[in-house]
């Protein structure tokens, strides 16, 4: 069973994993860092794997899943364990809770944690920085920004991963080739994610160059994010645009069907954000994101490289994904988009997949 920390069982989930992982897992040294950098494929070590999930959300879920299937799979490949069911964690979002997962982490002595999302990483980052402990990301969309690398080829600490950078111009074109008559579009967002400054100023300087007129609405909560689609929905927007936003990835589900009945089609940098009823969700294959992150922890802990020198994978961002259901409900052609992504996948409202 994975270890999720919930409102008030988080002290007393702390205190009674700490003494249970401590008997479970078995690294090489008491350091933290294992048998890292020996080379030992083939040798039945095994390795503590941290993983930390921001929020329970589509997104995430996705990439959690793929790597703990890639771990699994390399283990049995490189004959070695990475044992990660002891030490793994959801934060809900919740600093405080992902503050003391990190303190658990580091207490367990585990030789590697991937944070999933960037204000995880964050977190992770700052509870290193004094053991070392190698932290392998995924899902950050700007690493430099958000200060976790100093480069994204050279990262320079013991912190290196996987970005889901949005390409902002690349949506914002698909929007425009399904409805060349757009002239007003809503910005949808969390004020407070860093994963949404960039592409929303991105988003702003690309609607100004075309003259469009646009609004914002932001939300911290699933009700707030609620509320905001409806001050878009009367505002009369033609299309509303998200970035890979992890507030409104998780509200997805309780608004998609405000913006189809309004005649509304949203946009969003994921395709879980279309599986969950947007319209068309563009960027990366969280799945391959997460392979690509496992990939990276076993690199570190099984080849011995050192994450410092070890560049940040930035995956391809040439996948829209196309909710049928909405396109048909809202009377859309989305034709022209296999002349402008290097794959269309067409799929259905589902509350829940890997």
């Amino acid at each position: 069973m994975k270890k999720r920390i919930i409102g008030a069982m988080v002290a007393a989930t702390m205190a009674f994993s700490l003494a249970g992982c401590q008997g479970n897992a078995g690294s090489g040294t008491e350091t933290g860092t294992g048998t890292t950098g020996t080379g030992t494929e083939g040798s039945g070590a095994t390795y503590k794997v941290g993983i930390v999930q921001y929020v329970d959300d589509a997104s995430l879920n996705q990439i959690e899943n793929a790597i703990e299937a890639e771990l699994d799979a390399k283990g049995a490949e490189l004959g070695v364990t990475f044992n990660y069911k002891d030490y793994t964690f959801n934060g809900q979002a919740d600093a405080t809770m992902l503050n003391q997962i990190a303190t658990q982490l580091v207490e367990d002595q585990v030789d590697v944690i991937i944070p999933i999302a960037t204000p995880t990483a964050l977190i992770m980052q700052s509870a290193t920085e004094e053991n070392k402990i190698p932290v392998v990301f995924s899902a950050v969309s700007d690493p430099i920004t958000a200060g976790l690398v100093a480069d994204l080829n050279a990262p320079g600490a013991n912190i290196t991963g996987t970005s889901d950078s949005l390409n902002t111009t690349a949506l914002m074109d698909l929007m425009f080739a399904a409805d060349p008559d757009l002239s007003y579009v809503g910005l949808l967002y969390n004020k407070s994610e860093d994963a949404s400054t960039k592409p929303i100023e991105e988003a702003k300087t690309y609607l100004d160059a075309k003259g469009v007129n646009y609004i914002e609405k932001t939300g911290t909560t699933n009700e707030e994010v609620a509320l905001a689609a409806d001050a878009l929905v009367a505002e009369g927007v033609g299309a509303v645009f998200t970035p890979t936003d992890n507030t409104i990835m998780t509200a997805e589900l309780a608004i998609y069907e405000k913006f189809r009945d309004a005649g509304i089609a949203h946009y969003a940098g994921a395709d879980s954000f279309a599986l969950n009823g947007a319209f068309c969700g563009y960027g990366v294959d969280y799945t391959v994101l997460g392979t690509e992150t496992a990939d990276m922890v076993v690199e570190i802990l099984v080849d011995g490289k050192d994450p410092a020198a070890l560049p940040v994978r930035l995956m391809d961002n040439g996948i829209a994904s196309v909710n049928t259901e909405v396109a048909a409900a809202l009377g859309l052609d989305y034709s022209a988009f296999s002349g402008m992504c290097t794959q269309v996948v067409e799929l259905t409202t589902a509350e829940n997949f890997d």
